[in-house]
């Protein structure tokens, strides 16, 4: 049995395909289907953006080329949404494009034509990963930073401070390891489960994150460890 249909058996996986070729769009949608995945559609970049914002899918499959936006352009949007797994599609096999769409937080990218059951691998890869992630529960405070696992509203310096889901998962590393050094890899792994991603994503969001405490007036507590990562020290843990 496919491992998304194991995960199917706990409950329901959706999948939304952002895809404006009918013939690719229908393939993507059998494949899914055949493989106990629900298949949600859509055929522009602001389609899909409003069907994952209502639906709320379990992965996302995106095309580069669409009428309306390429796909870096709404993987940013997305990415400002959600950390869901996101699988890049495109005819175009050239680095750079590879590079932007991975910078951008693409969890991987196929190139078409692509083998139907390599697809199929790299979607239970990735929907494993993700659905085996149990939250962890409780709150946690030290002096600067509140935050409830439960309902994942974060307070600094007092105020409460809107976060994406992918801050809010660094944020979270850096605070179940406090004092310890974390390498680029290591959060790669811990936030993005895939150490072997570009490690200028981890300098990108570490930027987002230092921005969100000096909007509250706080001097950032994630230190830089030059040649070694990053470091988070609490002020006053509880």
């Amino acid at each position: 049995m496919p491992a998304a249909n194991a995960a199917v058996a706990r409950r329901e996986v959706r999948a939304l395909v952002i895809e404006d070729d009918p013939a690719a769009h229908d393939l993507l949608s059998r494949l899914l289907e055949r493989n106990g995945i629900v298949a949600l559609g859509a055929r522009t970049g602001s389609d899909g953006l409003r069907t994952l914002f209502e639906e709320r899918p379990d992965l996302v499959l995106l095309d580069v080329g669409l009428p309306d936006a390429d796909g870096p352009s709404v993987l940013r949007r997305i990415r400002e949404m959600t950390d869901v797994p996101v699988v890049m599609l495109s005819a175009l096999d050239d680095e750079a494009t590879k590079v932007r769409s991975l910078r951008a937080g693409a969890d991987d990218y196929v190139t078409k034509p692509f083998g139907l059951q390599e697809l199929i691998a790299r979607i239970d890869a990735l929907l494993r990963r993700s659905l085996s992630t149990s939250p962890p529960v409780g709150t946690y405070s030290d002096g600067l930073v509140d935050l409830d696992y439960a309902s994942l509203e974060v307070m600094i310096a007092g105020e409460p401070v809107d976060l994406t889901a992918l801050e809010l998962r660094l944020l979270t590393a850096f605070i179940d390891h406090p004092n310890n050094v974390l390498s680029a890899d290591q959060l790669l792994d811990l936030v993005w489960g895939d150490s072997a991603l570009p490690r200028e994503r981890v300098k990108l969001y570490v930027a987002y994150l230092r921005e969100k405490f000096r909007e509250k007036g706080a001097e950032s507590p994630i230190e830089t460890v030059r040649g070694f990562g990053y470091r988070y020290r609490p002020p006053n843990a509880a």
